[in-house]
């Protein structure tokens, strides 16, 4: 079963509420999407910190609902 952008965006929101999220659809099937995350919550962590707390927020549902994830973060200039 394929997720929506809409509800990987929404739980990203739930996680960290500050965050600006971009969804893209990459493969057009809803099971492949790009994520770019902009959080406050990143400043001083690095890079595979950063991944963590995004995948957290997804949960179970990565590797399952949701196949595929291509991530990037980055904090606020």
């Amino acid at each position: 079963m394929a997720m929506q952008a809409s509800d990987i965006e929404a739980l990203i929101r739930a996680a960290l509420p500050d965050a600006a999220v971009t969804i893209t659809d990459l493969a057009g099937d809803g099971d492949h999407y790009a994520a770019h995350v902009v959080s406050a919550a990143f400043v001083g962590k690095p890079r595979i910190a950063q991944h963590k707390l995004v995948y957290a927020a997804l949960g179970e549902r990565m590797g399952g609902e949701l196949h595929a994830l291509q991530l990037t973060t980055g904090v606020p200039n």
